[in-house]
């Protein structure tokens, strides 16, 4: 039961923002509105009035700073994206778990005997309730809340400046986070529990190599594994592009952040920070971009491999027993799950179940759930179905693959290292999506930040090019065509 400084903290936390946006620049006051929230405010406390979503560590943040940048930023931002396919994936993700809505409005009852032809119910029967009309509208509030940070981003993160001072911003965070970490690890994960009156999530997890995991105040200490790897990387980036002078200090701090990571104890996040730092310090901006690309399409056709077989997943299983049975028994335990919940979702391909939980497995006699489901991605396609799995996962790709394509004719020199680093964060959370539910606002912001740059780059060329067709000899002429084709150049980018 959540403590009244729980409640207090998110009534607080807009008031927090508003001296954030009177104080700082618009871009880190967005920046740590967010990432503030995220870090700071606490799991399963929410205010939960009829119809509207609940209002809690992520609705709150989301909804005040895109007020704020509304009122006291008088912007006046288009919510959709520029191009065509990032349009259609924002209304196809809306719409998807609205649709879900129509086709689930059947309760699933357990407990239950055929005699015959005929249904016999006992006292005992289970059930879980059909979805209601006024479920769609709550879905899309909900949808439309959780990616404001996207649509706020594109505007306000899209400069290299902006894009720096994101990376600088989660080094911060990681320097700020490895206090309570380093506390936790020492005397248990239990600073949820005191701040805020209780644990928000199974203690046990939290047991891992004879010691602690720590979880702060995030969902989970996966959560927090892969937070820290976040801010080492943009560590890593600050030491790689440090003056000489600067360079002691800042390689200080990433070692130090990785130590961080290391004290997560968390193997896949580890494997992860391993991954993304090599290519960081050996490759240039423009294989960084091409790498995370790769990472994106992984993502993108997971679900597709997966069911076909092709990821070899004893082989995974093996590796993982080297080393600990425990690990082993656990990534068995995941996949055992997902191939559980793909049949159930290949019952309903298109839209899924639905909410309430009626993507998962129920004993049909009990009705009690007897699935696990962990990855983003099989969570989605039982709720929301292929449709909405290609709605969700193509917009957090878009991004990567938009970058990729804008850059394709740029010269190594004048591509932003900072673009190439959070591309490869990115397409780290995206991976991260297959086997955990590590999905929150602030890979979100990343994600729309990204594709703010893709779109300001795509802006910057046609501008080059049209001011190229000006200076052209004989430019009264061409610019009176530059005029009446700049209509059809707009509409030759995606």
């Amino acid at each position: 039961m959540p403590s009244i400084i729980a409640y207090a903290a998110l009534l607080i936390w807009p008031f927090v923002i508003v001296a954030m946006f009177r104080k700082m620049a618009p871009e880190r006051a967005f920046i740590w509105a967010i990432l503030g929230g995220y870090m700071a405010l606490p799991e399963l406390t929410e205010f939960n009035l009829p119809v509207i979503p609940a209002f809690d560590k992520t609705s709150i943040p989301n909804l005040t700073a895109f007020a704020l940048c509304l009122v006291m930023l008088k912007m006046r931002p288009g919510l959709l994206p520029d191009g065509l396919l990032g349009k259609a994936l924002v209304v196809v993700l809306c719409a998807a778990p609205v649709i879900a809505v129509f086709f689930n409005t059947d309760p699933l009852v357990f407990g239950m005997a055929q005699s015959g032809r005929l249904t016999l119910t006992s006292d005992h029967a289970y059930s879980v309730p059909g979805m209601r009309i006024y479920d769609s509208v709550s879905m899309l509030v909900r949808q439309l809340i959780m990616i404001l940070p996207f649509f706020m981003a594109r505007h306000l993160l899209a400069s290299e400046q902006a894009l720096t001072e994101l990376l600088r911003a989660l080094m911060i965070a990681g320097l700020i986070y490895s206090v309570p970490i380093m506390w936790e690890v020492r005397f248990s994960p239990q600073l949820h529990t005191d701040i805020y009156g209780f644990f928000q999530h199974d203690f046990q997890q939290m047991m891992r190599e004879g010691g602690y995991r720590p979880i702060v105040f995030m969902p989970h200490g996966l959560w927090l594994s892969l937070f820290m790897v976040m801010t080492a990387v943009s560590a890593l980036y600050f030491a790689k592009q440090a003056t000489p002078s600067d360079r002691v200090r800042a390689s200080i701090i990433a070692v130090y952040l990785f130590v961080m990571v290391n004290l997560t104890k968390s193997l896949g996040p580890l494997l992860i920070l391993l991954t993304i730092s090599t290519l960081v310090v050996l490759l240039k901006p423009r294989m960084q971009l091409r790498v995370a690309g790769l990472m994106a399409l992984l993502t993108l056709s997971y679900p597709l491999l997966r069911g076909a077989g092709l990821v070899p997943t004893d082989k995974l299983v093996e590796l993982a027993s080297q080393r600990s049975q425990e690990r082993a028994q656990s990534l068995q335990f995941r996949f055992d799950n997902e191939d559980l919940l793909l049949d159930r979702a290949a019952q309903k391909p298109l839209f899924g179940w639905g909410g309430y939980g009626r993507n998962q497995i129920f004993d049909p006699q009990t009705g009690e759930m007897i699935s696990i489901s962990d990855g983003q991605w099989v969570i989605t396609i039982g709720q929301w179905g292929w449709v909405g799995y290609l709605a969700l996962f193509g917009l957090l790709c878009l991004p990567l693959l938009a970058l990729l394509w804008r850059y394709r004719q740029v010269p190594d020199s004048a591509l932003p290292p900072q673009a190439g680093v959070l591309a490869l964060i990115l397409g780290a959370s995206l991976v991260d999506l297959l086997p955990n539910a590590t999905l929150v606002s602030l890979t979100w912001l990343i994600a729309g930040a990204l594709l703010g740059h893709a779109e300001l780059q795509n802006r910057r060329s046609r501008t080059a090019q049209l001011e190229h067709w000006r200076n052209l000899p004989g430019r009264a002429g061409l610019m009176s065509t530059a005029r009446t084709s700049e209509p059809a150049l707009k509409r030759s980018f995606l």
